[in-house]
């Protein structure tokens, strides 16, 4: 059993329970992946899998391609790394991973990389109330004070300012996997997963 699957966001839809419930879900197309590396604590130091992802790709340069074969893994285009735990089995070089691992009713963590919203102020980047809008107000969008002039005589790390929003690495806990279609190598979970559609992401089995 593998830790986890690299997929596709396909986008955002909602089913109906059989109760009448609507459950707002997301689709992934996951997989099918094949074993590129297997890392061992006798030879690397710890113990984890590498996947890639089989889909539609140019052809990789030498390094790559040599990598690859090892494996019979061409047609490997985004390749992503999964730390065994307990339990997530012996994985063989070489092996596919698809999934049907996946079961209704299991829980995922979802990784992928936020939208990137470029640079933002404080009232969009953190939620800031901004000032009076009054006439005479000069302080409208400003973040205010971030530090005495005295006492400590400089600004903490972390202070809350403006800068670059998103594009960064964001997992989402605890989804329910709702359905999974093993034809078309679809896994629908309930709620939003970071990233535009299009954009991968890795599909673990849930820490917590």
């Amino acid at each position: 059993m593998s830790p986890g699957i690299i997929g596709k966001k396909i986008g955002m839809t909602q089913v109906f329970r059989p109760d009448g419930q609507v459950v707002p879900v997301t689709l992934l197309k996951a997989g099918p992946c094949v074993v590129v590396q297997r890392k061992t604590p006798a030879t690397d130091g710890y113990d984890a899998v590498q996947l890639g992802l089989v889909e539609f790709a140019k052809k990789p340069n030498k390094p790559t391609a040599g990598h690859l074969k090892k494996a019979n893994a061409e047609g490997v285009k985004y390749t992503r790394e999964f730390k065994l735990r307990p339990g997530s089995g012996d994985p063989k070089l070489g092996d596919r991973v698809l999934v049907d691992q996946f079961k209704p009713t299991d829980k995922v963590d979802v990784t992928g990389v936020s939208k990137g919203r470029g640079f933002a102020g404080v009232m969009k980047r953190h939620g800031f109330g901004g000032g009076d809008n009054t006439h005479g107000s000069m302080f409208h969008r400003a973040p205010g004070s971030i530090g005495a002039s005295s006492f400590p005589s400089r600004v903490f790390p972390g202070t809350r300012m403006g800068g670059q929003m998103g594009d960064v690495n964001v997992t989402v806990r605890n989804l329910e996997v709702i359905d999974v279609d093993t034809e078309d190598n679809v896994l629908m979970v309930k709620g939003a997963v970071p990233g535009p559609n299009g954009a991968y992401v890795i599909v673990r089995r849930a820490k917590r």
